[in-house]
């Protein structure tokens, strides 16, 4: 007979282990980390179908755009067959004429024609300009990127001037309050045609510091910054600054200033981003506005981009290159559009925690 072999302590503890296991009363199971958490669908939704109602309200704006434009060419006087022919003076024959309706259709009903531009431009294609003679999308091709260049440079000198006039005005009294706000006023104020004329004659003809028209180079594009980026700095600034005094003022700047904070770094630090927070929802509307100013700044320094191609366009009754021009920059704003709104949630941090498309 075989002797017992007595139990180890190992032994006996795992005993003890397995039988208070089976005695023991079932608990709540522990949460699983990758099970999706239930209060995260609501939000996704609620994200998704902000998305979508953004997506549809951008291709009703673009749909609004090109079927107001498309109207109003019509209804401007001239007879289209005559802009394909070169224009009045191209002393084209009846003849020419009717065989230039039959082909491109502008003997067919209006509505007919809005369909058949309807049914191009849902496909990609935004036809043959009537005056160049070559596609549309080659040609604004080549001016959007002049005219993004100049937006963009146009924004981001306003941005300083506004930044550099609001910390100086805030700073020194009434005085440089008083002197700050005459100066956004009058540059707010300044008419695009009469600043780049005046830029013309003293910076480039006069001193001779910059060329009078526009040059492929960085010198070329000072003076057609400076025009459209004055007047915007006004704006932005006069916004700006109003909203530096109340962030000066709020509780979180007596905070700062007893905790031992300096002004320089209270203003930099604090009062700055708050001050930023409407400049930056304004900045979507102001480079709608800087690619409409660009049609006057281009044609002043002779400067290719899309508003000098728009005016040409307009001028000849070009509507294929009409309708390509507006229908780019309505997608140009409503992309910066919606890069402010990034923007403004990456500055503030409430706009992070709201429920929001990103």
């Amino acid at each position: 007979m075989a002797a017992t072999r007595p139990p180890t302590p190992r032994t006996e503890a795992k005993e003890a282990g397995a039988t208070a296991a089976a005695t023991a009363t079932p608990g709540p199971a522990a949460p699983d980390s990758a099970a999706p958490d239930p209060a995260r669908r609501p939000r996704v939704r609620r994200l998704a179908r902000r998305v979508a109602t953004r997506l549809a309200g951008a291709l009703f704006v673009l749909w609004a755009v090109v079927t107001l434009t498309f109207l109003g060419m019509h209804l401007v006087p001239g007879d289209p067959a005559e802009a394909v022919l070169g224009g009045a003076g191209s002393h084209a024959g009846e003849a020419q004429l009717a065989e230039v309706r039959e082909q491109y259709g502008f003997d067919r009903p209006l509505l007919a024609q809005y369909a058949d531009e309807l049914g191009h431009l849902v496909r990609g294609d935004l036809g043959t300009s009537w005056t160049l003679r070559t596609d549309v999308t080659g040609v604004l091709g080549e001016a959007l990127g002049s005219t993004l260049v100049l937006a963009v440079c146009s924004l981001a000198v306003a941005w300083v001037i506004a930044v550099a006039v609001a910390l100086w005005s805030t700073r020194g009294g009434r005085i440089s309050t008083a002197l700050g706000t005459a100066l956004e006023i009058t540059a707010a104020a300044v008419p695009h045609f009469w600043l780049g004329s005046v830029l013309v004659l003293v910076l480039g003809v006069q001193l001779q510091w910059l060329p009078p028209l526009s040059t492929p180079g960085i010198e070329g594009l000072i003076m057609p910054v400076l025009t459209l980026a004055l007047p915007l700095a006004g704006f932005l600034g006069q916004v700006m600054r109003e909203a530096f005094l109340d962030a000066l003022d709020a509780p979180f700047s007596l905070s700062a200033r007893a905790r031992g904070e300096s002004e320089t770094g209270l203003r930099l630090i604090h009062a700055l981003r708050h001050a930023a927070l409407p400049a930056i929802s304004l900045s979507g509307w102001a480079f709608g506005s800087l690619i409409s100013g660009a049609v006057v700044v281009e044609t002043v320094f002779s400067r290719t981009g899309l508003g000098r191609t728009l005016l040409s366009a307009v001028l000849a009754s070009d509507t294929p290159l009409v309708i390509g021009v507006v229908l780019v920059v309505a997608a140009v704003y409503l992309a910066v559009t919606a890069l402010t709104e990034i923007a403004d949630r990456i500055a503030d941090p409430r706009l992070r925690q709201a429920v929001t498309p990103w």
